[in-house]
């Protein structure tokens, strides 16, 4: 079956910097476009940045925008975000998502995810 795994989540404090990674199997898959989003409590589902199959096409959300990067290795099956520059309000549980497309993962809707990794920024 699918599964996606993800690792690297921690505490830090602001201004420092963490790497997620993102272990997929059980699909082809260089055949989806992968993303991580993110859910604060209280708050809204947050897509946070999305990679197209290739890698050659990424998205970010404003709020993350030059501070976040995502990249795939479609070898070994690995979509990582380095995450520098964090703020407090990026405290959040920290999703790894497959998609078929980049409309359909902005429009909320995956084919699979993981079980999340929380990532916490201290002031």
């Amino acid at each position: 079956q699918v599964q996606l795994v993800e690792s690297g989540g921690g505490l830090v404090q602001a201004g420092g910097s963490l790497r997620l990674s993102c272990a997929a199997s059980g699909l082809t898959f260089s055949h989806y476009v992968m993303a991580w989003f993110r859910q604060a409590p209280g708050k809204e589902r947050e897509l946070v940045a999305d990679i197209n199959w290739s890698g050659g096409t990424t998205y970010y959300a404003d709020s993350v925008k030059g501070r976040f990067a995502i990249s795939r290795d479609n070898g070994k099956n690995t979509v990582s975000l380095q995450m520098n520059s964090l703020k407090t309000e990026d405290t959040a549980v920290y999703y790894c998502a497959a998609g078929l497309s980049p409309a359909i993962i902005r429009m909320g809707k995956y084919n699979a995810w993981g079980q999340g990794t929380q990532v916490t920024v201290s002031s």
